[in-house]
C-alpha cells in the first residue's frame, strides 16, 4: 500500500518492522514513547500492534508451526529499504538487544 508523501504527491513505499521476542532486557514505556514520538515527527508512522497468541491453518495439510518469536509489528513509510532500516535506530526492541526484521510491503 502506498500513500502520498510531501514530494509533490509521489507515492512513498511502506515497510513493516517485525519485532522479535528476544531482547536481552525488557524495553520500558519511556523508550517506546520516545520512539513513537520520533516516528510521528518524521511522518514515518503508519500503524502497529503487539502480537498475541494464535493458530496456523492450512487447507488439506498440516500447517506450519506458529511463529512464536514475533511479539509485534510497526508499519512505517520510507523512501527505500535503507531509509526503513534507519528507522530501526531507537526502536526499543533493537536497543535492548532484540531482533527487528524490516520487510517491504509491495503494492500488489
Amino acid at each position: 500500500h502506498f500513500l502520498p508523501d510531501d514530494r509533490d504527491g509521489v507515492a512513498m513505499p511502506e515497510f513493516i518492522l517485525l519485532l522479535h521476542d528476544d531482547t536481552q532486557r525488557a524495553p520500558d514505556a519511556v523508550l517506546w514513547d520516545a520512539y513513537f514520538t520520533a516516528l510521528h515527527a518524521q511522518g514515518a508512522f503508519v500503524g502497529g500492534s503487539s502480537i498475541g497468541g494464535g493458530v496456523t491453518l492450512r487447507k488439506g495439510a498440516t500447517a506450519a508451526p506458529l511463529t512464536a518469536q514475533l511479539s509485534g509489528f510497526i508499519r512505517v513509510r520510507a523512501t527505500d529499504l535503507a531509509a526503513a532500516q534507519a528507522l530501526v535506530a531507537g526502536n526499543p526492541v533493537y536497543e535492548c538487544g532484540g531482533t527487528v526484521e524490516v520487510r517491504e510491503l509491495p503494492l500488489d
